[in-house]
C-alpha cells in the first residue's frame, strides 16, 4: 500500500514506521504524502482508537527533511511545502485519537517538529533531539518554532534553535519534551502500547474533548478549525442556541468556556451515562463511543 511506511493495526492501535532507515528515515515528497494518507486512515477507520509513529531501525526516528529536495525551490515553493507540513501536523495535533511518538533515535529537524506534534513521546535513551535548520540558513518550517516554545519554554527554546545543538534524552525528559524514557530500546514499542491501551479503555468522546481543550490551551489545533472547511474536531460540538458558546462576547475565544461546553456535551453521551453508573456500582465501565 505504501512505498515508504509499513503500519500494522492490532488491538485498535495502529503503527505507523517510516521506513527509510538507509536514509535514516528522513522526510521527502513521499513520505509526507504517504503519512498525510495515514492519519486520513486514522481518523476514518473505527476500529483504530489511537497510533504510534516511529522509525524503521536502531539508529533514527526521523533525522530531519530530505535536503536535496529543498535545492531550487523559490520562496513561493519553500512557503507551500511549509505550510503542507503544517497543514499534516496540525491534522496529527488536533487529531481526536491519541497519537504517540516512539523516538527510537535522532529527532533532527522535521523530524523533532513531528514528535512534538504527536500527543506525547516516549524515547529510548540513545535518542536525541534538535531543530538545527540555523545551520542550513533557514529555520524550522513544520510547526517548531511554535511547540518547542509550548513544551520547554521560550528561553530553552529559543536557545536549542539558534545554537543549533543536539538534546540528549535526559535532558529532553528534564525539560519536558519527553514524558518517558524507557530503558531498553525493544521495549520501546511494547511501552508505548501499554501507555495507549490504558486510553483505550477510556470513553472516546472524553478522550476527544480533553485533547481539543488542552490544544486550545496550547494554542495548538485551532486554526485549521475555522478555515478552509477542515474541521479538526470530527465529533462536531458547535453550540446551540440554549449551549454554552466559546466566544465571551467581545469576539474572543476563551479556552475555559470551551471547556464548559465540552463537558456539558459529554453529558449528552451515553458513555457517561455508563460510566457514572459504573463508578457507583463499583465495577470497571465499558465504553462504547456513543
Amino acid at each position: 500500500m505504501y512505498k515508504t511506511l509499513h503500519t500494522d493495526l492490532s488491538d485498535r492501535i495502529l503503527t505507523v514506521t517510516i521506513n527509510r532507515p538507509d536514509k535514516l528515515n528522513a522526510l521527502n515528497k513521499t513520505v509526507m504524502n504517504e503519512l498525510n494518507e495515514a492519519v486520513d486512515e486514522i481518523y476514518e477507520n473505527g476500529d483504530i482508537a489511537s497510533s504510534i509513529i516511529t522509525g524503521a531501525g536502531q539508529k533514527a526516528f526521523i533525522a530531519g527533511a530530505d535536503i536535496s529536495e529543498f535545492m531550487g525551490l523559490s520562496k513561493k515553493e519553500g512557503q507551500a511545502l511549509s505550510a503542507f507540513g503544517h497543514n499534516l501536523f496540525f491534522r496529527i495535533a488536533s487529531c481526536p485519537k491519541p497519537i504517540a511518538a516512539a523516538v527510537n533515535g535522532f529527532a533532527l529537524g522535521g523530524g523533532c517538529e513531528l514528535a512534538m506534534a504527536c500527543h506525547f513521546r516516549l524515547c529510548v535513551p540513545t535518542a536525541k533531539f534538535g531543530q538545527p535548520e540555523v545551520n542550513l540558513g533557514i529555520i524550522p518550517g513544520y510547526g517548531g518554532t511554535q511547540r518547542l516554545v509550548q513544551l520547554v519554554g521560550k528561553g530553552r527554546a529559543l536557545e536549542i534553535m539558534l545554537s543549533g545543538r543536539m538534546v540528549e534524552a535526559t535532558e529532553a525528559h528534564a525539560m519536558g519534551l519527553v514524558n518517558y524514557i524507557v530503558t531498553e530500546q525493544d521495549e520501546l514499542l511494547t511501552r508505548t502500547r501499554e501507555l495507549l491501551s490504558v486510553i483505550n479503555d477510556k470513553a472516546p468522546f472524553a478522550v476527544a474533548r480533553v485533547i481539543e481543550c488542552v490544544n486550545f490551551a496550547a494554542g495548538d489545533g485551532v486554526v485549521f478549525g475555522e478555515s478552509d472547511g477542515w474541521e479538526a474536531d470530527p465529533f462536531g460540538g458547535d453550540a446551540g442556541e440554549d449551549e454554552v458558546t466559546v466566544d465571551d462576547g467581545a469576539g474572543i475565544r476563551n479556552g475555559f468556556l470551551l471547556e464548559q461546553e465540552a463537558f456539558g456535551e459529554c453529558f449528552g453521551t451515553e458513555d457517561m451515562k455508563e460510566g457514572v453508573n459504573a463508578f457507583l456500582e463499583k465495577r470497571k465501565p465499558v465504553f462504547k463511543g456513543a
